[in-house]
């Protein structure tokens, strides 16, 4: 079983360092306490068990600290530390938000329990979960949902390279599923028995991610005040999935590129190197070749990582899909938020298939999870669904009527009207809707200034996407 890990927040010194004392013998890796408003970068490890959170003298404000934490990581079990005589009214104003409330001078007997307690429940839960995800997935190759060629060539991919030690670079758009993919590199591959450590590095802090991958010894830098292990520790004998390679710095990138060639690296501030055994797998949104161009990129990095290249498909070019993501993300929400939704009505489905998703499978899984908090079963109705999606199929069904049954249109309208219901279906992106075309951004940009167009582009507020996940 991998190592206990605990993060640390709001303690002081003295409690972190009496802490450390008591836990770390026993093989607990516990994270250096950060501030709350630091948290995110602590807990942007997907590979956590437990919370310790500091009340500290500032009691009045600990449920609404508690609710933050709880937002970024509504699964993860919080245990309070809080004044003995601060207990009886904390219970009462975070109940159900923590897993247990410890008070203070703290009985470490106790504590141990309550963590151990915690962890094994989390464990628990998150195994039910993959076990209830594996169950509900139409498709089951290691959580990817699909049957369309498109989709079939990827798992072709990942069924060649998982059980090999091969560089592995996923690109696709934002939301189309490329943790998913490195998750499934890793599940299918000889090291699935070891750690998956995903590193986010757009949610990391540029000064910041030189220490995430590598770790710090104490007195690295101010604030560093016990050893600290990386990502790259972290996944030894297991995978490392670096999600936006292009966010790396490029100083970061060489120490990257240095890592790759023996998987030797050094702690910030440590006088001796380690060497571990990580698989890297890395991700970009962006084009690889671009980035490069832009100086964003450094090449001999791109060239040591991408020995395979997996191209995760945009869902627009997936939409046979639609119907079994649905149904899968429909299962998995029901379960969570005990609702009884088991269908999608004929009309909803067809509106889903039509729409372009420029959130790609993100979006499709947000939407469903704001239908089954908003609505109750059994079946998903075309009233559920947003306006965008509605409007959006409207319009685009709206282009195939409206013609006298002998009218004949000239060549030239029917590539304007067709620019046009590809503007409109791909929300004024212009590169997209060249290539649904078949065309030459640069063509297509000929076109709209020839007939006089206007590609407008929806913000994504008002599409409903939302930010983050994964990807």
């Amino acid at each position: 079983m991998s190592r206990l890990r605990l993060q640390l927040i709001g303690c002081d010194q003295g409690t972190e360092e009496h802490l450390r004392r008591r836990f770390e013998r026993d093989g607990v890796c516990i994270g250096h306490s950060v501030a709350l408003g630091d948290a995110g970068v602590a807990l942007a490890a997907d590979d956590l068990d437990v919370v310790l959170l500091d009340a500290g003298d500032a009691c009045d404000v600990a449920a609404e600290r508690l609710a933050a934490l709880k937002e970024r990581m509504p699964e993860l079990p919080v245990i309070l530390l809080a004044a003995a005589e601060d207990v009886p009214t904390l219970v009462g104003s975070v109940r159900g938000g923590v897993f247990d409330v410890v008070p203070k001078p703290l009985d470490l007997t106790r504590l141990d329990l309550a963590i151990k307690n915690a962890s094994q429940m989390h464990r628990l839960l998150r195994r039910v979960q993959q076990l209830q995800d594996r169950s509900a997935a139409p498709s089951g190759f290691h959580g990817i949902v699909g049957e369309s060629a498109a989709i079939r060539e990827v798992v072709t991919a990942i069924e060649q390279v998982a059980r090999t030690a091969v560089g592995v670079i996923v690109t696709g758009e934002g939301g189309a599923g490329k943790g998913v993919v490195a998750r499934a590199v890793h599940d299918a591959g000889d090291r699935r028995s070891g750690s998956f450590v995903a590193l986010q590095c757009g949610a990391v802090p540029a000064g910041m991610l030189e220490s995430e991958l590598f770790g710090h010894e104490p007195g690295a830098f101010d604030g560093a005040l016990a050893p600290y292990e990386g990502c790259c520790e972290r996944a030894n004998g297991g995978t490392l999935f670096i999600e936006e390679l292009c966010d790396v710095p490029l100083a970061v990138q060489a120490k990257l590129l240095q890592f790759l060639r023996g998987g030797t690296f050094r702690r910030l501030g440590a006088a001796v190197p380690a060497t571990v055994d990580v698989r890297v797998v890395a991700a970009t949104a962006h084009d690889p070749a671009l980035a490069i161009h832009e100086g964003r990129l450094r090449e001999d990095l791109y060239y040591r990582l991408n020995v395979v290249t997996i191209q995760v498909p945009p869902l627009r070019r997936r939409r046979a899909d639609v119907p079994l993501l649905t149904q899968h993300f429909l299962s998995r929400f029901s379960g969570k938020y005990g609702r009884f939704f088991q269908s999608v009505e004929e009309d909803a489905q067809d509106a889903l298939s039509r729409f372009g998703w420029p959130g790609n499978v993100r979006q499709l899984e947000n939407m469903v999870e704001r239908i089954v908090v908003l609505y109750d079963g059994p079946t998903v109705t075309s009233r559920m669904l947003p306006a965008d999606v509605l409007e959006t199929v409207s319009a685009a069904r709206s282009d195939d009527d409206g013609r006298a049954p002998d009218e004949i249109l000239p060549f030239t309208e029917i590539e304007r009207r067709e620019i046009v219901r590809a503007l409109r279906i791909c929300e004024g992106n212009v590169s997209h809707a060249a290539e649904r075309l078949g065309s030459g951004q640069a063509t297509l940009y000929r076109k709209i200034k020839k007939y006089g167009l206007r590609p407008r582009r929806r913000s994504r507020a008002a599409i409903g996407v939302r930010g983050g996940g994964r990807g």
